[in-house]
């Protein structure tokens, strides 16, 4: 057998043929041989294990695919370490990317979903083996595989959805990690225009539900508004309370779309129509990225799209508006 097939054995990789890997297992035992770990990462060049450098460890779509990088490690044997990088200010970069670095931090999957991780990636030297989780559509000019849940269709169908139900236009009130290029942004805009439906200033909102309660306050305002697009389901409950503090109902006067899924989502009052996003998908995908290589690829993780649940949060206009 050729050096490459022990080694694989060795390395607990699941594309060994089973016949292959007992006779493999059982010259071990004759022989008595026993890896030398220390010598294993040296010849490696990067030591047996990988490292998630991200700016977030409990926000949902985050904590998600770091829980599927893990789940996806665990039966390889490889260790996963976590990186948070603070911001994307330049020594916070700095430091995360000279940590990782370090042949000991292993391969790098970077959670790439706002500033401070794409900053990261940027950075990072071309001989650190990395994969990142992106936005739809990646960082331009990045010279890496990047991977993506395609949240701009996503985005689009659900300002569809609210639209086909009869309203005149579909606000937005945006996650930070979104820019004006950004896929949950885009895809709303892209929805409207095809409709021909105004395209309302969006309104931001932070990752505390305090700040969407703020911007769903002064949306509660505009009787003009009957639909709202959120960046995620976080924003769209503290929006959803922001209305009702404010006497609008929802769905009678509002419509509610939120982001993600969360576990739950499905048990507020009303229940929440909102995008289904499978992330931690999206991180085994990126694990088995990053341990393929073009003489011996591993098998790509089949990505669900994104898709839209739609529950009880969302309903035609009130008719009192005329639209």
């Amino acid at each position: 057998m050729s050096y490459q097939t022990v080694s694989r054995v060795l390395n607990d990789s699941p594309r060994v043929r089973p016949d292959t890997r007992r006779q493999v297992l059982e010259a071990i035992d004759r022989l008595g041989y026993r890896p030398n770990r220390a010598a294993r990462a040296l010849g490696l060049g990067r030591a047996h294990g990988v490292t998630v450098v991200t700016a977030d460890t409990t926000l949902y779509g985050y904590a998600s695919t770091l829980r599927g990088i893990e789940e996806a490690a665990r039966p390889l044997g490889l260790s996963v370490g976590i990186r948070v990088v603070e911001s994307e200010r330049p020594d916070d970069v700095r430091h995360a990317v000279e940590y990782v670095s370090d042949p000991s931090a292993g391969g790098v999957v970077v959670i790439a979903f706002d500033a401070a991780g794409a900053a990261v990636l940027r950075a990072l030297p071309l001989d650190v083996p990395a994969v990142a989780a992106t936005e739809a559509g990646g960082l331009p000019d990045v010279p890496r595989e990047m991977i993506f849940l395609d949240e701009r269709q996503a985005a689009s169908d659900a300002t569809r959805h609210l639209l086909s139900l009869g309203h005149r236009t579909v606000h937005h009130v945006a996650i930070p990690s979104e820019t004006g290029a950004s896929a949950r942004q885009a895809g709303w805009r892209d929805a409207l225009e095809r409709a021909g439906a105004p395209v309302p200033a969006v309104v931001p909102g932070g990752w505390e539900p305090r700040s969407a309660y703020r911007a769903g306050r002064a949306l509660a305002a505009d009787p003009l508004v009957t639909a709202v697009l959120c960046g995620n389901d976080t924003t769209a409950i503290a929006v959803r309370r922001a209305l009702y503090d404010a006497g609008r109902d929802v769905p009678g006067e509002v419509s509610v779309v939120g982001f993600d899924d969360v576990p739950g989502a499905e048990f507020w009052t009303p229940a929440l129509t909102t995008v289904r996003m499978d992330f931690a998908a999206l991180g085994r995908a990126c694990l088995a990225a990053l341990l393929s290589d073009d003489a011996d690829p591993a098998p790509r993780v089949k990505l669900d799209p994104p898709c839209l649940v739609v529950r009880e949060s969302t309903a035609p206009p009130p008719t009192r508006t005329g639209m």
